[in-house]
């Protein structure tokens, strides 16, 4: 995973969505893309995919809330270049009043928690590269709530805070730090999973929007934010589409 001369970038949750868009663009940057997530099957044949095309690609399944098992895949890595946090997701919309703690709880293990596993076992191969830059998907959801929303907003909120403590205390260090927030994004998987599956509640949550954000839409700030010179720092890009001007203030033409 360590050939010199190409700078390596490691994504996690790669095997769809935001992730394997991510992949694309970094390979095609000019990254040895490391593709990171429990689905086996979706990143051997993304790395196969992308490896075809004349890039460079390896997959690794990996759960980022087993703390074991991040250790060892962190042991490859004598130096890398970028680690992309995107692993996420949100589970239910329910109220505080009657949302299921363990929603709760998963939305965190996997969004704040999965963070913090891979940044700090990466971290000493970010910093020996010399050059080393973490990305953090955070979201809108992060920086404001919205009914419906508490458990996601909490979860994205403490992987915001995560990014911004992180800036702070390595700063001086050769390390960047990026926190990239997207607001409605439509994808293939992200509502159907927060709603266990209903493809006609994911649906009512586009309905009417003309042109929601996509996969490669976030996956070009990503490259972009991470092409900069490295003395640039982008501390948060907050993307939304053109027809969202809040996480509650949407124009849909129905």
């Amino acid at each position: 995973m360590t050939a010199p001369g190409t700078p390596i970038a490691v994504i996690t949750g790669a095997s769809s969505g935001i992730g394997a868009a991510t992949a694309k663009q970094l390979a095609a940057a000019g990254y040895r893309v490391v593709l990171t997530a429990r689905r086996k099957d979706r990143i051997e044949a993304l790395a196969a995919e992308i490896n075809d095309a004349g890039h460079q690609a390896a997959a690794y399944a990996l759960d980022v809330t087993d703390r074991a098992a991040v250790d060892e895949f962190a042991t490859a890595f004598r130096t890398l270049a970028v680690l992309v946090n995107n692993a996420g997701g949100a589970l239910g919309a329910e109220s505080v009043a009657t949302g299921d703690p363990e929603d709760w709880r998963q939305m965190y293990e996997v969004n704040v928690l999965g963070t913090l596993h891979m940044t700090q076992a990466l971290l000493p191969a970010l910093t020996a590269s010399g050059d080393g830059t973490v990305v953090v998907l955070s979201s809108t959801a992060g920086h404001s709530t919205y009914e419906g929303g508490a458990g996601y907003v909490a979860a994205k909120n403490g992987a915001r805070v995560l990014a911004e403590t992180l800036r702070l205390e390595i700063v001086g260090t050769p390390v960047r730090v990026i926190e990239i927030a997207p607001g409605m994004v439509k994808t293939d998987e992200f509502a159907t999973t927060r709603f266990r599956g209903d493809t006609e509640k994911a649906a009512k949550v586009y309905a009417g929007v003309a042109e929601p954000l996509t996969a490669d839409d976030v996956a070009d700030t990503i490259t972009w934010a991470c092409t900069r010179p490295p003395h640039v720092n982008i501390d948060l890009l907050v993307v939304r589409p053109r027809a969202q001007a809040s996480n509650t203030k949407v124009h849909r033409e129905l």
